[in-house]
């Protein structure tokens, strides 16, 4: 069964998969500074092709492979939190950042007979 368990914020933030901070990759920060904060979780996505303020296309086509291809960092929690750990970001001044509302659906197993 599908239960709606309330609105939260989404916030993504899109940046290169080669952007560093400290020898390291952005979004790895991100996440780690997203599990010492308790946000109820973080996910990355690998882009396959983009652009971003570069206006350069970068692509994983054989071709023209690109080494910088476009990440995105998402974490949904509630609008507190999210606010709260925008500092965070403007710390590691890194790229595009998006909020979103959304509405929170946990999807569970059927349930136990009687």
């Amino acid at each position: 069964m599908t239960r709606p368990t309330g609105t939260a914020l989404r916030l993504t933030v899109f940046l290169g998969e080669s952007d560093l901070w400290h020898h390291r990759p952005v979004y790895t920060e991100i996440v780690h500074r997203a599990h010492r904060a308790e946000l109820a979780g973080a996910s990355v996505f690998h882009g396959v092709e983009g652009f971003g303020a570069s206006s350069m296309i970068h692509t994983q086509r054989l071709l023209s492979l690109s080494e910088d291809l476009p990440v995105a960092v998402v974490i949904v929690d509630t609008e507190e939190r999210i606010r709260a750990f925008l500092p965070q970001l403007d710390e590691l001044a890194c790229g595009l950042v998006t909020l979103d509302r959304c509405e929170v659906v946990h999807r569970t197993g059927p349930e136990t007979p009687r």
